[in-house]
């Protein structure tokens, strides 16, 4: 419950242990590739400053290795938000029958009058 980032949610359910366990997973790999990414960063400053030929160089694979992680720092988060969103759908799907279609669209008719 307390310091469960996730509890709460879902008109008061909480989300199931699996979920919050991929969730937490999922955020431990982020903040360990920003964690390399800061220290890219900096040893590319560095080179940067340095203006050694062959440091200038090994700049071209760092960037490289950077971009890659920023692209896997944004499939994590894309994975987390659909996960996350198939996870609100089944808990709203499981408190009312029929309250949101798989397009995530009200499923209720609308009334009229007559």
């Amino acid at each position: 419950m307390e310091g469960d980032t996730f509890s709460g949610l879902g008109n008061g359910n909480q989300l199931d242990g699996k979920v919050m366990q991929t969730f937490q997973k999922s955020f431990a790999q982020v903040q360990n590739i920003l964690d390399q990414n800061r220290i890219l960063i900096n040893e590319i400053n560095q080179n940067h400053e340095s203006k050694v030929p062959d440091n200038l160089s090994r700049n071209v694979g760092l960037i490289r290795e950077l971009n890659n992680n920023i692209r896997r720092v944004v499939d994590l988060y894309s994975d987390l938000s659909n996960n996350f969103s198939k996870s609100m759908e089944a808990s709203s799907e499981g408190e009312s029958s029929g309250a949101l279609k798989s397009d995530g669209k009200a499923g209720h008719k609308r009334i009229r009058p007559g």
